[in-house]
């Protein structure tokens, strides 16, 4: 039997059996013994705990009390021991307790118990008073969270090392790597590097740096606390770190720490700014971060960037040009006077100059008021804007390789958290997805072209004439080859194929037809509209809304849309006007589908929302967007792959030092079903048609199945072609800019005729370049475009005969084509009555209206026969004439910012 349960012997006198004996008896009815009788120490009513009545002396002593206060007198007894519990004597163990002897004196007289390391909750208290804590306690953990504090503080200071300017100079060449793993070129920036000591380092420079960013630099101890807490809390908020605040703790992170996003990196910044500042003087501080500081365009330090900015050393520069300098710091993208569109669209040469002025003078004037220029040597620095030189190739940066390697590296930026200057510090290899030889082919094409046709030379309307080009793998989006411009070695550094402000005319109108097929009009009730549905194509009509009424100008006269030439065209099928790009049946069919679900259906195709012109008015239906060359060949594989959208990607991999980066998350983009099948595969049974019978007949000359689009806007601005096989999507465009102020400029009398169309250089240049990259493989044609929507005509239109026949888009029309010099151009509207849409000159000037010319009708509008088209036709969309701000847009891209 345990000892716990073990029965103790019974106390002499009876106890409090005896007692129960007792109770018992006198309920049974037999008197129970006075207290005292039996000479009981229990039996006592001074030694009991149970509680006693108070009496007279020599009053006679009353009996037992009742049960009711026997119990009684143990609650309280009770809570007298639950805070002895552990005493000798009580309750739960002990000589005293419920095995021991002695049980009744134990409860009568409980020892003090023993105390506890932290009294909490509290003993001796009751009720909420228990769970107060004492000022002992709150003072004592106060004491040991400030020494805690005070010890990692100490482990911390002890623990990190300064660091070293010397360390930060070692940088390594950037690796890029073809599709096939063959080495593509290695450049870096090492050799645009070089540390100087302070005294090499003008004062201007210095002070440039410290009116700008830290005014107490000299006084104060290099740790910015408040600047720490906000960057904790902006990060707990889920939000971005802020940089250092003070020049100390920038020279600490550019030396040392890794631009991780961090409260352990914080901290850490932390611990080593405070021992710099305690450890070094206050001008090896400003050495070390003058030195380390990233100034753009590869240069790392002040030596660096006085030859990258000004072809001079650094102990050379006056105060005018310390203060542009210092203006980079504030971020290179954006205040490089040069533009820096490549990473960010609003990062224009224009615009950025403009926030560099603005710095710069800015900067000059906090000098002159720190008294850190004088009076006359403010008045002579802030005379002229000290203009820096232009950009220039770096080592193994030339041709095609320079916009190779700046796409990839574009998308290595936006796909990881590696920023621009950990990135130019070198040691990563990046894998990507373009092809040698596609790339060289596309290349050849276009010199080839550029050769035969242009003659700057001796013809003026041959100069500035540029191309942009990409192809993309459908259903995959790897781009395997692009045309970027003449290389960084003559000058062009802005990448042709993934910039801004170029519009793209009458190649958006397969965007219209999709989403016709996909919604219908405001009167088929959800239902899709069939190619063989008849527009009015005549010249010069008026553009009816829903409700009936037509838009007007902003004189509030009638608006008209026009085409090329007054020719009429009559009811004829949205097929029949793709294939000779016909504006007026296309403005009308988007007003009547809804220019918001035609640029949900483009969104979709995979432009991006920012290329898209922000006026949804009539002309967006034929191109006032600017796309990038990239996107628009991504675009036009979605039709391609039958309606599978893949995101345009140009590397497969990032390592850093043989590793793979950690930060590039980015896995290759799965391809999703952005349109039906069936949409996809009617948009290239027409596309086709455009080829065999319309205005891209030269792309013939390839000789297999493809589909495609010619484009050219107003006043000959810009010219396209899109087209694709089964196997690959290219993009062709055809420019003239201005190189001082980026604005386009007209390309009529260019290469020596009176306009150039989308239909013949571009296209010259798609089909050379196909020709190449598709040699040796399979013409795999596209699938067959099954019946799709139903036919409805436009208001007026006849009603049809029984049967209509379509001419195969396979096969050349048994009509002759338009002539060679059939073209397409797509005007743009004037304005509405309320100014929202932007046409015209009195209203954000988006170009004056273009025109548009077909052919005869010969079939008639009944149908019956194929239409036999004669005579020429352009179409040109009317813009902007300024690239990267024409219609409000210069944008689009590849990677989300612009399209560059």
């Amino acid at each position: 039997m345990s000892e716990h349960r073990r029965k103790p012997p019974p106390p002499q006198g009876g106890g409090r059996a005896a007692a129960r004996r007792g109770q018992s008896g006198s309920s049974s009815g037999r008197r129970a013994a006075p207290r005292g009788a039996t000479g009981s120490p229990a039996d006592s009513y001074g030694s009991s705990s149970y509680g006693s009545e108070s009496h007279d002396s020599g009053s006679e002593e009353r009996p037992y009390g009742s049960r009711a206060e026997a119990r009684r007198a143990a609650q309280r007894g009770g809570r007298r021991r639950a805070a002895e519990n552990t005493a000798p004597g009580g309750r739960r163990g002990g000589p005293g307790g419920p095995t021991g002897p002695g049980r009744g004196k134990g409860r009568a007289a409980t020892a003090p118990g023993k105390k506890r390391f932290i009294d909490y909750p509290r003993a001796g208290r009751a009720g909420w008073r228990r769970w107060v804590p004492s000022w002992k306690l709150v003072s004592g953990l106060f004491i040991g969270f400030f020494g805690s504090l005070v010890a990692i503080a100490g482990v911390g200071f002890a623990m990190v090392s300064i660091p070293n300017e010397n360390d930060a100079a070692k940088s390594q060449n950037n690796v890029y790597y073809w599709a096939d793993g063959s080495q593509m070129v290695a450049t870096g920036t090492g050799v645009n590097r070089q540390n100087v000591s302070i005294d090499q380092i003008p004062e201007a420079m210095r002070f440039a740096v410290i009116s700008a960013e830290n005014k107490s630099f000299y006084d104060d101890s290099g740790v910015d606390p408040m600047g720490i807490a906000r960057a904790l809390a902006n990060m707990a908020r889920g939000g971005q770190t802020q940089g250092g605040s003070t020049i100390t703790q920038q020279y600490v992170k550019n030396t040392y720490l890794s631009q991780e996003q961090s409260v352990t990196r914080k901290f850490k910044e932390m611990f080593i700014s405070i021992k710099v500042g305690a450890k070094l003087e206050k001008d090896d501080i400003l050495q070390g971060y003058l030195n380390t500081s990233y100034f753009g365009r590869g240069a790392y330090g002040i030596q660096a960037a006085a030859q990258t900015y000004y072809g001079k050393n650094a102990v050379d520069l006056k105060p005018s040009e310390c203060a542009v300098l210092a203006a980079l710091l504030k971020g290179p993208t954006y205040y490089d006077p040069a533009g820096n569109q490549d990473l960010d669209r609003t990062a224009t040469p224009a615009a950025n100059k403009k926030r560099s002025q603005e710095r710069w003078a800015w900067i000059l004037g906090e000098m002159h008021k720190d008294k850190h220029l004088s009076d006359a040597d403010y008045q002579k620095a802030i005379k002229a804007y000290p203009e820096p030189d232009g950009r220039k190739a770096t080592k193994g940066m030339n041709g095609q390789i320079s916009y190779l390697a700046d796409t990839a590296k574009k998308y290595v930026l936006a796909h990881s958290d590696i920023t621009e200057a950990q990135f130019d510090r070198g040691g990563y290899q990046i894998y990507t997805t373009f092809k040698k030889d596609k790339v060289n082919a596309l290349a050849k094409a276009v010199k080839n072209v550029q050769k035969e046709r242009l003659d700057p030379k001796h013809r003026n309307l041959d100069k500035y004439v540029q191309f942009g080009a990409a192809s993309v793998k459908p259903a995959d989006g790897a781009i395997v080859a692009l045309y970027g411009g003449d290389g960084y070695e003559n000058g062009h550094f802005t990448n042709n194929a993934d910039t801004s402000g170029v519009p793209v005319g009458s190649t958006w109108k397969p965007f219209v037809l999709a989403a016709a097929m996909e919604y219908g009009t405001y009167k088929s009730e959800g239902e899709g509209v069939s190619p063989l549905s008849k527009y009015n194509g005549n010249d010069h009509l008026k553009v009816y809304k829903p409700d009936g009424s037509y838009y007007l100008n902003k004189d509030n006269t009638p608006f008209f849309q026009n085409n090329e030439s007054d020719h009429r065209w009559g009811y004829i099928t949205l097929r029949k006007a793709m294939e000779q790009s016909i504006n007026t049946p296309f403005v009308q069919l988007g007003v009547d589908v809804g220019m918001t679900h035609v640029r949900d259906v483009a969104k979709s195709a995979g432009i991006l929302d920012q290329s898209m012109s922000q006026n949804l008015n009539p002309s967006f239906a034929i191109g006032t967007s600017t796309p990038s060359a990239i996107r628009m060949a991504d675009a036009y594989a979605t039709f391609a792959a039958s309606g599978k959208q893949a995101d345009p990607y140009s590397v497969t991999a990032v390592k850093a030092n043989g590793v793979d980066a950690p930060s590039f998350v980015k896995p290759k983009p799965a391809p999703k079903q952005a349109m039906d099948a069936d949409i996809a595969n009617n948009v290239t049974d027409v596309l086709e048609n455009v080829i065999q019978n319309g205005t891209g007949k030269n792309a013939k000359a390839l000789g297999r199945t493809a589909a495609g689009k010619t484009g050219t806007t107003d006043a000959n601005k810009s010219a396209w072609f899109v087209g694709y096989t089964k196997q690959l999507s290219t993009s062709v465009a055809m420019f003239r800019e201005n190189p001082k102020d980026h604005k386009l400029l007209s390309m009529n009398g260019t290469a020596g005729v009176d306009s150039i169309h989308g239909g013949d250089i571009p296209t010259q240049v798609w089909t050379e370049y196909m020709k190449d990259a598709l040699k040796g493989q399979n013409d795999l044609g596209f699938p067959d475009a099954t019946e799709i929507g139903t036919v409805q005509d436009q208001a007026g239109a006849p009603s049809p005969t029984p049967s209509v026949t379509i001419t195969p888009s396979q096969k050349p029309s048994n009509t002759p084509s338009p002539t060679p010099s059939a073209t397409e151009t797509t005007p743009s509207p004037s304005p509405s009555q309320s100014c929202d849409f932007g046409w015209g000159n009195n209203c954000n000037g988006n170009g004056n209206g273009g025109t548009d010319t077909g052919g005869l009708d010969t079939g008639g509008t009944d149908g019956g026969t194929t239409p036999t088209p004669t005579g020429t036709g352009t179409e040109t969309t009317g813009t902007g004439t300024t690239r990267g701000n024409g219609n409000g847009n210069g944008n689009g891209g590849i990677f989300g910012g612009q399209d560059g």
